[in-house]
């Protein structure tokens, strides 16, 4: 399955967890009239992740963005990349290879 980018999903569930916030106080994933906004991020984050509740998506993100969360390089002077990808590259300002950088490469 294809999964957004990981800034994309952080984004998106940093976004409905403060919405909801703001919205239910108590802190339930039931807010007693969710904002249209509140109900689009729900929707794009059970589409985003596959299922088709609001709880089973934000645990699937979650898990998912763990999973890709970025390392750092050793050579990189600081910066990171993200776990797996080619230290050949320097990471552009969202920490992954630029277009230019991934078109220049060695074959």
């Amino acid at each position: 399955m294809l999964m957004p980018l990981p800034a994309t999903l952080r984004r998106l569930v940093a976004e409905y967890t403060a919405l909801l916030a703001e919205e239910s106080p108590d802190g339930t994933h039931a807010a007693a009239s969710p904002s249209q906004r509140l109900r689009d991020l729900a929707y794009t984050l059970c589409v985003s992740t596959g299922t088709s509740e609001i709880t089973d998506a934000l645990d699937t993100a979650r898990v998912y963005l763990a999973r890709t969360a970025v390392a750092p390089v050793a050579g990189s002077a600081g910066r990171e990349m993200p776990r797996g990808a080619g230290a050949e590259f320097e990471p552009g300002s969202d920490g992954y290879p630029s277009a230019d950088h991934i078109a220049s490469a060695p074959r």
